[in-house]
């Protein structure tokens, strides 16, 4: 059960297309601060942190302090989890797919 409630939290954080542009940056260009995550985003940083909090929930984000900055960074980890149960339901609909295409061929003259 906790493993569903982990993929509904990643799957849940992922919906979100600001939430996504933040992590293609943290992908690309590493650890940013969170000041620097904010900058080009069209919200209060409150709403920002409101939206690492969902991302951090799920796993997909790591904050680091050092200082006065805090940092965040990507954890890939969960999204391979997803990715692998995406990819169990790819195989299924590919075999069905490979199945209905086999009785086409069959009934066509």
């Amino acid at each position: 059960m906790v493993h569903q409630q982990q993929l509904d939290r990643v799957f849940g954080a992922l919906t979100d297309p600001t939430r996504r542009a933040m992590l293609a940056r943290l992908a690309e260009q590493g650890s940013l601060s969170i000041s620097d995550l904010a900058r080009p985003l069209p919200m209060s940083l409150p709403a920002v942190m409101k939206h690492l909090d969902v991302l951090e929930q799920a796993g997909l984000v790591a904050r680091r302090k050092t200082g006065r900055v805090v940092a965040c960074s990507l954890v890939a980890g969960p999204m391979e989890d997803a990715m692998g149960w995406l990819e169990h339901y790819a195989r299924f609909w590919e075999q069905s797919l490979d199945r209905l295409a086999a009785v086409l061929e069959d009934e066509t003259p």
